[in-house]
């Protein structure tokens, strides 16, 4: 089912590096204990134990999205805030993420949780909270392009009125 909300997924390349080092310990594993079929049984690992992590730690994340795709807004930012708190206390799995979660996305959780929340503001029509988020989300995270470009959107629209 195709989303109308828009999605920017930016990745680090540079960490499917660690991605493919664990895969091919995987291989290397099934291999030692069986060479028949060690391919396949490397790969069905692999992408079990990556579908695990993705979508069971980061639970509130993806209900998040979900809430987002449906265009259920004022729920999606409950669920973004309680990701970006789960994230806040377990800052490691953020920070490592390329290994611990397996996810080669160049933003991580926290950032991701705040644009979210700033995006799902704006489309309740929240303006002044969007804005807030955005800025909080530069104090935050000052390299955040997209934070930037909303910031000068709104303040475009307010320098009109």
């Amino acid at each position: 089912m195709a989303s109308e909300t828009p999605t920017i997924r930016q990745t680090a390349w540079v960490s499917v590096i660690p991605q493919f080092l664990f895969m091919g310990l995987l291989l290397l594993v099934f291999h030692q204990i069986s060479s028949e079929n060690a391919v396949l049984y490397g790969a069905v690992t692999y992408l079990s134990i990556s579908y695990i992590l993705r979508n069971f730690i980061p639970k509130s994340h993806r209900k998040g999205l979900s809430l987002y795709n449906e265009n259920r807004f004022l729920e999606g930012i409950d669920s973004f805030q309680k990701s970006y708190d789960f994230f806040c206390q377990h800052n490691y799995l953020d920070k490592y993420r390329y290994l611990l979660l397996l996810s080669s996305s160049k933003m991580g959780y926290k950032e991701t949780a705040l644009n979210n929340i700033a995006f799902g503001y704006s489309q309740i029509g929240d303006g002044k909270k969007a804005k807030e988020y955005y800025e909080r989300l530069l104090v935050e995270f000052p390299k955040n392009g997209i934070a930037k470009v909303a910031l000068k959107m709104i303040d475009s629209f307010e320098k009109s009125e």
